[in-house]
């Protein structure tokens, strides 16, 4: 299972997706969206999102 971003909480600053190396990050209706076939759960997002809204996968 992949990251997941919480699109009620979501700001769309786009920091997440600056930060992503696999670049599975991407924006869907004004909010950012984690493509879970590529993400590899690095965490780099969840680390620079200012609200918090990322999930990993064992706290989904």
């Amino acid at each position: 299972m992949a990251h997941v971003i919480k699109k009620d909480e979501c700001i769309n600053c786009a920091a997440c997706e600056g930060v992503c190396p696999v670049g599975c990050i991407s924006e869907v209706d004004e909010k950012r969206v984690i493509d879970s076939e590529e993400c590899i759960d690095c965490g780099a997002c969840k680390e620079v999102c200012p609200v918090n809204c990322i999930l990993a996968p064992d706290e989904q």
